[in-house]
């Protein structure tokens, strides 16, 4: 007598969604690790770690902002970006200063040596694309993508915190 293979049920049981491989959330998290480590070998010859870089990335791109601004772009609260803008201060790459209008306000800009560590920052992008083994275009659609998911996690946190359904 010989035995028949059970057939593959069509989908999986509840509990097999509770296995770590089946989790999104893990698979973001493994690939952001994954980043980090590419970046800080990266940034390293720049003197930045990496949530530095990204202060310094929006400092490039909008010149002195608020901090409260510059959290806003970052996703970060005011108590964790006030030790990296320290941080970056003492390194000499930004001035922070209370502002004339609003003395609760505190603008950041750049120094010379931070406007000129952009240039020595433009080749790390191009070797993090390189590193993940995808054209531009596959960057370009992840990127959005993840966009597109943080959104829509976004709006499901806000009816959540609401207690809409």
């Amino acid at each position: 007598m010989t035995a028949t293979p059970a057939p593959n049920p069509p989908t999986a049981p509840d509990g097999d969604f509770l296995r770590l491989d089946q989790q999104i959330c893990f698979s973001l998290n493994a690939a952001s690790r994954a980043f980090g480590g590419v970046y800080r070998v990266l940034l390293k010859d720049l003197g930045l770690t990496y949530p530095q870089y990204l202060v310094m990335l929006v400092l490039w791109e909008h010149g002195e902002l608020p901090v409260k601004r510059l959290g806003e772009h970052l996703r970060l609260d005011s108590g964790t970006l006030s030790p990296l803008l320290k941080r970056l201060e003492a390194a000499g790459l930004v001035l922070r200063e209370r502002s004339a209008h609003d003395e609760r306000s505190v603008q950041v800009r750049l120094t010379g040596e931070g406007v000129a560590l952009r240039e020595r920052a433009l080749s790390v992008p191009r070797r993090i694309a390189a590193a993940t083994g995808a054209d531009l275009e596959e960057i370009r659609e992840l990127r959005d993508r993840l966009d597109r998911l943080t959104d829509a996690l976004d709006r499901a946190a806000r009816q959540e915190t609401a207690g809409s359904p």
